[in-house]
């Protein structure tokens, strides 16, 4: 395989922040992409000039400013179809963010759908996204909440989901296409399968997996799927919920007021057409148009030549990583399998100090648990450290934090 990080060096130039310096005028390495990403000059530029050129809200107004407005950002939702396969844009609802379109999915369609006994079934490696809103609506239903066990490997033990099919209470099973702490790539295709012979609906959140690979929703045939802007270069505070139509059409509005009304009476309220049902009050419209470039920014890549960017430098951050002294990485050594994430762990050295001693370098490194507890209980620790990449990254990169790790080590005498 040809390298990509000759062809992936030259876009750096297009991230202003990359050429900041910190902590005693180091060189910013920026490895906490997970969290989220630095964005490029294309995707500042897009907000800017909607506030300088456009601003106006959106859909009701016939002047100029408004009509403008209102195409750049319809034109988003029209990208954000082309980029993950969707057919029917009426399914595309903008939120907050992937935590924001779980919720609205477990209020809108769990209170209607799930009764006391039915069984909510999620995995062990989920972010709490994907953990607490379910929690908070089978304790409310009297419903059961149940969990997909995760190997040694961290990939999931499918067996466990046979097990809880096989009850015939099953409302939804919800999961992560790809792990936020161990980067494991979930076997959607198996999943999905597996519900639908079932009758059983599927949520992805796709929050880590669509900025670093190609997705295509018509293929993956799940009925709710979420991702954020702010993971894919675009601005934080925007993201998507896609619904099924035959689904959406059964979920009853989340908020009310402004866009979602068709009209308002004393006593009752008409809905508006989808997808704007879902989309109450005045929209985030600048960052919706920032998301747009962000897309069109990784359109021209090409999600393929990302994945395989990615697919290099993880592989290349693994066997750099297993030789450093007294270090334990976490999840699947198939490269294949996971995405560019990896958590690891000196043995008695609390990760905050590993991200404090390599922030002295400049280099930005998680440490924590990672919004994922529950799978911090099944790895038996409290935390873990986190690097994380992106198109920016490089093999140099990876070298200095090799060396900040070897340093570590040294300190603690490992």
């Amino acid at each position: 395989m040809q390298s990509t990080q000759t062809s992936f060096e030259n876009l750096r130039k297009d991230f202003p922040i990359l050429r900041r310096t910190v902590r005693d005028n180091k060189t910013l390495i920026y490895l906490d992409n997970a969290s989220t990403t630095q964005k490029p000059n294309q995707v500042i530029d897009a907000i800017t000039d909607y506030y300088r050129n456009h601003n106006a809200n959106i859909h009701r107004a016939v002047y100029a400013l408004a009509e403008e407005a209102t195409e750049l950002y319809e034109q988003a939702r029209d990208k954000i179809a082309r980029f993950i396969n969707i057919k029917n844009r009426e399914e595309i609802i903008f939120v907050r963010g992937t935590t924001e379109a779980i919720n609205l999915v477990a209020y809108a369609w769990g209170r209607s759908h799930v009764k006391k006994d039915d069984i909510i079934v999620t995995t062990e490696y989920e972010h709490h996204s994907n953990i607490v809103p379910w929690q908070l609506l089978t304790q409310e239903k009297g419903a059961k909440l149940e969990y997909i066990g995760m190997d040694d490997n961290g990939e999931l033990i499918l067996n466990d989901l046979d097990k809880y099919l096989a009850t015939g209470k099953v409302k939804l099973v919800t999961f992560s296409l790809m792990s936020n702490v161990l980067g494991t790539i979930s076997d959607a295709e198996k999943i999905i399968s597996k519900c639908k012979e079932a009758g059983v609906l599927t949520l992805i959140d796709g929050a880590q997996a669509v900025p670093h690979m190609p997705v295509n929703i018509e293929k993956l045939g799940c009925d709710f799927f979420a991702f954020s802007g702010h993971k894919m270069l675009g601005p934080t505070g925007i993201g998507v919920l896609w619904v099924r139509k035959s689904v959406l059409q059964t979920m009853n509005p989340f908020h009310g007021g402004g866009d979602m009304i068709r009209e308002v009476h004393k006593y009752e309220t008409t809905w508006n057409d989808l997808p704007y049902k879902f989309e109450a009050g005045t929209p985030n419209i600048a960052d919706v148009i920032g998301f747009g470039a962000a897309i069109d920014y990784l359109t021209k890549l090409g999600m393929d030549k990302i994945r395989e960017h990615e697919i290099e430098l993880t592989n290349y951050a693994m066997e750099k990583l297993s030789q450093v002294k007294g270090l334990t990485i976490y999840g699947t050594k198939d490269i294949s399998k996971r995405g560019g994430v990896i958590s690891f762990n000196f043995a008695d050295v609390h990760p905050h100090d590993v991200a404090q001693i390599i922030d002295e370098e400049g280099i930005a490194i998680r440490s924590g648990h990672h919004c994922a507890q529950v799978l911090m209980e099944r790895l038996n620790v409290a935390a873990t450290s986190r690097a994380s990449f992106y198109i920016y990254n490089t093999r140099e990169e990876v070298d200095a934090l090799i060396i900040s790790l070897n340093k570590v080590a040294r300190i603690f005498k490992l």
